[in-house]
């Protein structure tokens, strides 16, 4: 699995790259403009993101404009989202607005900060990268 984590803050950077790096390659994009470009580059060589794990409070360019570019990219290329990278949010934003929002947009799951590894766990099995508990 080739996984993106778009994050500014090092230490949650890095608590995603340990839970995460047992189940593929992790590359790391410190705000949205870098995570589009991280994004665009995998597209353009054929092999994009399966999961791309993406902060909203980010500078450059906030997780949700980024989220929104990356499907447009994804759409200009004849990719439906439910075809694309797996998306998921990972913030401190618990309110009901930025989570509706988020899914508006095409997410594909939302994790509330501090990340705890079952919830993590229980997302990618939801998404289909791992066997289900369920």
């Amino acid at each position: 699995m080739k996984i993106l984590i778009a994050e500014d803050d090092f230490t949650s950077r890095l608590l995603l790259q340990e839970l995460l790096k047992s189940y593929g390659s992790c590359h790391v994009a410190v705000n949205g403009k870098e995570a589009v470009m991280a994004t665009e580059a995998a597209l353009e060589a054929g092999d994009p993101y399966d999961l791309i794990c993406l902060d909203i409070m980010m500078p450059e360019m906030d997780g949700r404009a980024a989220l929104q570019e990356m499907r447009r990219r994804e759409e200009a290329r004849g990719i439906l989202s439910s075809w694309g990278s797996k998306i998921v949010m990972t913030t401190a934003l618990d309110d009901g607005e930025n989570i509706f929002a988020s899914f508006y947009d095409l997410c594909d799951g939302y994790l509330i900060k501090p990340i705890e590894k079952a919830k993590l766990l229980e997302t990618m099995g939801t998404l289909g990268f791992i066997p289900s508990a369920a």
